[in-house]
């Protein structure tokens, strides 16, 4: 069992590991000068933090689909690789059934999908993989099979362009808006699932869950220009929602969607407006009311052949880089591949817009500057191969001083020379650079907590125990039914949208998740010997984010019988390391007590520090066959930190 524990701690941390080299790039300028504030490797480090703080996007695709988009098949090892390689990172392999089995439990599985899907975390900059079109481009391009495609702005044949008024009382609720067309398209399901799906991504991502921009995708065979974009109240606005079969106002969509699961997260960005923004047509067919629900007249459907893009906003440049990134992904599907025909958007103070941008910028950066940043010796040359392949067409210029990049529409995380960097170094392979030792001379310091943690696990595992490594998040039942107390008394800091029934609340106990890790291996020859020593977390009005982690040390004990003799002669050795003597005035004492998780009278709370510092005793059988365990046993839970 030991190397199973530490063959599942040595995989969580190779993740660790690989998301450190992953992380989104901080905003800054690219001021096209020779010094940056911060070297390539400072600023990824620091922005760990931002990436575990924010959810990196998951896109879930079709193993077989991507497979025949890539042109070529591959073990699931090698694509992991590739996805690595390429700055990603290939999450789970899965199905849609696996997936309703773990959310939803084995009983609504019926019906559901045996076909293998890859979930690929993508870094939260990059909303050009966001979905299959645009992961497989930039593969294809980054394994040089294809040239990186050029995005082309037309205008309609007949020279009628598509146009979109925007009228003054919109600025009390939502100021801007952009448009195009996809002309002459084809869907197939996956095609139009892909495309539904990108959308989705894009409200989640850059779009903060539809706040700064909200999309809207209409059949343009359906509907007739010119186009209002207007604010009106809501006892006005009155039409047929999308999927629905009769007429609503915009007051009864409100009360319609706020018990829907997915829209009720978007109505509070209105519905306190005295006004609603809304969309018409020059028949006065309502296509939209932003940010929430989109008409049923003009839905979409794999028939569709034009399609109008509209995005509201209270963000003009978020609008324009989620138009460009929406009509680029599918472009390619139209009937001249990669060119997006154009739609006018007219201001109430006269001014006009074309949209899409679909914008080329040229950027300079010097060879020597990438080659110091990342720590690697390359020819001007080599490097501009490198940053085309990351669909950064480059090429060296003058007496081989500069390289002249050419940065996409796609491309609007490249807002600084770290980012162009950055790419230069994933083409390379983080990998393949030579470490060296630093030439700046500095001290560090180990955390004091950490240090103190350290040296308890080696003198735990000397005493025979194996360490585990459990989740941070667990179920509600975990911490409080199977542990006979009331979930309201336990401190618990819950997550407002938990996606599976197994990760609810974060830990307020280690105890639980050694539980499971014995369930888990039953078969394992007797003594069970297990500890961990990780973070909990607890509610806490006296800090900042209302909540605090507080390292706690927890054993457990199984085997036939109870053995509270080896929890309490650990607990022994663990005060002696350190160096607090079994005393009352100034060491530690044990002394009877009663939980609810621990067998009547077999129960002692451990005093030390002039505080109760946690627990030890023989658990409870309620406990013990609620974790579907068998065999008796003892645990020790205690809190390490007043011994700092």
């Amino acid at each position: 069992m030991g190397r199973a524990v530490a063959l599942v701690q040595e995989q969580k941390e190779t993740r660790k590991i690989r998301r450190c080299f992953r992380s989104a790039p901080a905003p800054g300028w690219f001021g096209g000068v020779g010094v940056l504030p911060a070297d390539v490797c400072g600023r990824r480090m620091r922005s760990v933090a931002v990436a575990q703080a924010s959810d990196m996007p998951t896109v879930s695709v079709k193993r077989e689909l991507l497979f025949q988009a890539l042109g070529r098949r591959y073990a699931d090892e090698e694509f992991d690789e590739l996805c690595f390689e390429f700055g990603l990172e290939l999450d789970e392999i899965t199905s849609e059934k696996d997936i309703i089995s773990k959310e939803q439990g084995d009983g609504k599985v019926e019906g559901a999908s045996d076909i293998i899907l890859y979930k690929i975390d993508v870094p939260a900059n990059r909303y050009d993989l966001l979905c299959l079109e645009g992961l497989v481009r930039g593969l294809q391009v980054f394994k040089e099979r294809i040239k990186a495609p050029r995005y082309k702005r037309i205008m309609p044949a007949n020279g009628d362009v598509q146009r979109l008024i925007i009228t003054e009382e919109t600025a009390q609720v939502r100021p801007h808006a952009v448009a195009a067309v996809l002309r002459n398209i084809t869907f197939s399901k996956d095609r139009y699932d892909s495309f539904i799906d990108l959308q989705e991504k894009l409200h989640q991502n850059i779009c903060r869950k539809r706040a700064l921009v909200a999309i809207g995708t209409h059949d343009l065979d359906t509907i007739s220009g010119p186009f209002t974009y207007t604010a009106r109240p809501p006892s006005e606005i009155r039409f047929k929602p999308l999927n629905q079969s009769k007429e609503y106002t915009a007051s009864e969509i409100m009360d319609l969607y706020r018990t829907d699961s997915q829209l009720k997260h978007y109505l509070h960005i209105i519905e306190n407006k005295p006004l609603y923004p809304v969309i018409y047509d020059s028949n006065g067919v309502v296509l939209s009311m932003p940010p929430i629900i989109n008409g049923n007249h003009t839905k979409i459907s794999l028939n569709t052949r034009n399609v109008f893009v509209e995005c509201t906003a209270t963000d003009i440049t978020k609008a324009k880089i989620v138009l460009d990134i929406l009509v680029t992904m599918f472009s390619e599907y139209c009937e001249k591949p990669f060119t997006v025909e154009a739609a006018e958007v007219t201001y109430h103070n006269g001014k006009t817009c074309i949209y899409p941008e679909l914008a080329y910028r040229r950027e300079k950066v010097k060879p020597d500057l990438i080659n110091k940043k990342i720590g690697i010796s390359e020819t001007p040359s080599s490097l501009a191969k490198l940053l085309t392949r990351m669909c950064l067409k480059s090429h060296v210029t003058g007496n081989g001083n500069n390289i002249e990049i050419e940065i996409p529409p796609t491309r609007a995380d490249i807002i600084h020379a770290c980012d162009i960097i950055e790419d230069a170094a994933i083409a390379y392979g983080y990998n393949n650079i030579q470490m060296t030792i630093p030439k700046t001379y500095t001290i560090a310091n180990q955390f004091p907590l950490n240090k103190l943690t350290e040296l308890l696990r080696q003198d735990l595992a000397a005493a025979g125990f194996t360490e585990a490594l459990t989740f941070a998040l667990c179920s509600q039942e975990d911490i409080a039914d199977k542990l006979g107390v009331d979930i309201s008394s336990t401190k618990a800091v819950h997550i407002a949208n938990p996606k599976t029934a197994e990760f609810q609340v974060a830990r307020t106990s280690l105890l639980p998740g050694l539980l499971k890790t014995i369930a888990a291996n039953r078969k394992m020859p007797l003594p069970l010997k297990l500890f961990e020593i990780s973070d909990i977390v607890v509610k806490d009005s006296t800090k900042d984010v209302g909540a605090r982690n507080q390292r706690n040390l927890c054993a457990i004990y199984y085997n036939k019988n109870p053995g509270f003799e080896v929890i309490h002669g650990l607990l022994d050795r663990v005060m002696q390391l350190l160096a607090v003597p079994p005393s009352k005035e100034s060491g530690y004492l044990i002394k009877a007590a009663e939980d609810s998780a621990f067998f009547p009278g077999r129960c002692a709370e451990i005093l030390a520090k002039d505080q109760s510092i946690g627990k030890l005793g023989v658990l409870h059988p309620d406990v013990i066959t609620k974790f579907e365990l068998t065999m008796p046993c003892s645990a020790l839970e205690i809190n390490i930190e007043p011994f700092l």
